[in-house]
């Protein structure tokens, strides 16, 4: 049988019909009558409950799993409205999929870790490719996370991590997880992709560093309270206006916190970026979505559009090397909303990406979100990342 995948999206804003016309496309081209598993990406207009239960009623009770987000990517499609599905479906005898969901991040992140460990534990084996992770974009810390996973599952570690934190229209206020029937909130949906297929991955940024090195000099946890001993926000202020502080959540979007990675990375500046979830004024903290630890050397980085446009090319160049000229079965895409619509005018945007998908496949089935943080292995490492993409070609 081998594989056989198919997308299909909609921007009906009523959720029953969006779920229908979403899940028949998808089905006709993938040619299949009933899928082995499905992947499902939404923005949050829609009542999501309703949305998924519409969407389970027409592709059946086989595993699920995905998340909100602040929009929906496709072949030729990168949706940013309020309205907007993707179903993946794919019918394999090549890779399957086991699903779980857990919540409860803010008040322990590290319980829902060992959770997803002892759900793991069991499906674990020697031909898993890779574990696809929706966090709630709002409550998750990610390393407080990775620590409950791995230190109930240390072999966890050599499984390729791909997802995100779940978004929304960037208020700030609510992002979900799906997980078969289930809806969730402030929780994570996994699913674990196991059996023959191979996996090509990349992982780009569009940032470049600005100004000189700076060093945490105060800090607990995700919180950073100084800065070369200032208060963080204080130095925060020196690169961006008060207007690039948002309204919601006093997040900062245009700037980041690019921390060294390994010089394997090459072709670009070798920064692992973190963005600034949200800040305290009355105490001048920043506050970050994964920890740091005091005498940490980092650069503040921005944004850059012809960075994210010439990143994209290396990631779809490194995609087709690794492909060897054989054509993708299904592509995932995970992509920071920080570089969509707030950093590209539309045509842009397309215009990036009709260039990767032309120089990877421009018929493989293919289904992204814009996160609000990405997943990802560096090094053979997982980790998060923020303002970047993360691609993973299964063939």
């Amino acid at each position: 049988m081998g594989t056989r995948a198919g997308v299909g999206t909609s921007s009906h804003h009523n959720p029953r019909v969006a779920a229908k016309e979403a899940v028949a496309l998808a089905i006709e081209r993938a040619g299949i009558v009933q899928p082995s598993f499905v992947l499902v990406f939404s923005a949050v207009g829609y009542e999501q409950p309703v949305l998924l239960e519409s969407i389970r009623a027409l592709t059946g009770r086989v595993p699920l799993c995905g998340c909100s987000g602040e929009g929906v990517i496709s072949q030729r499609l990168a949706d940013e409205s309020n309205f907007v599905v993707g179903v993946m479906v794919v019918e394999s005898d090549e890779l399957r999929m086991v699903t779980g969901h857990a919540t409860g991040l803010l008040a322990n992140p590290e319980q829902v870790g060992a959770s997803l460990a002892t759900s793991l534990a069991s499906a674990l084996g020697d031909d898993a490719k890779a574990l696809l992770l929706f966090a709630d974009g709002i409550t998750c810390n990610y390393d407080r996370l990775m620590a409950g996973l791995y230190d109930r599952l240390p072999e966890a570690q050599h499984l390729p991590i791909l997802g995100g934190l779940s978004g929304e229209n960037h208020r700030m206020l609510e992002t979900f997880q799906y997980c078969n029937d289930a809806v969730v909130r402030d929780g994570i949906s996994w699913a674990l992709l196991s059996g023959s297929a191979q996996l090509a991955l990349a992982i780009n940024h569009g940032s470049l560093p600005i100004g000189s090195e700076r060093v945490i000099t105060r800090c607990q946890g995700n919180q950073i309270q100084a800065i070369d001993g200032q208060p963080a926000l204080t130095v925060i202020k020196e690169y961006v206006s008060d207007a690039d502080v948002a309204d919601s959540g006093n997040a900062i979007i245009p700037l980041a916190l690019g921390f060294a990675l390994p010089a394997t990375q090459g072709g670009e500046p070798p920064l692992l970026l973190r963005p600034i979830r949200s800040t305290d004024s009355a105490t001048g903290t920043i506050f970050l979505p994964s920890e740091v630890r005091e005498g940490q050397r980092f650069w503040m980085a921005r944004r850059d559009t012809e960075a994210v446009g010439a990143g994209l090319l290396r990631v779809r160049d490194s995609i087709a090397t690794q492909l060897g000229g054989r054509t993708p079965k299904l592509v995932l895409q995970f992509d920071c909303a920080s570089r969509g619509k707030l950093l590209l005018r539309e045509e842009q945007k397309l215009t990036f990406l009709r260039r990767l998908q032309q120089g990877i496949s421009s018929t493989a089935p293919w289904l992204g979100v814009y996160t609000y943080g990405e997943f990802g292995p560096v090094a053979e490492r997982n980790d998060f990342h923020s303002y970047s993409v993360v691609l993973a070609a299964f063939y």
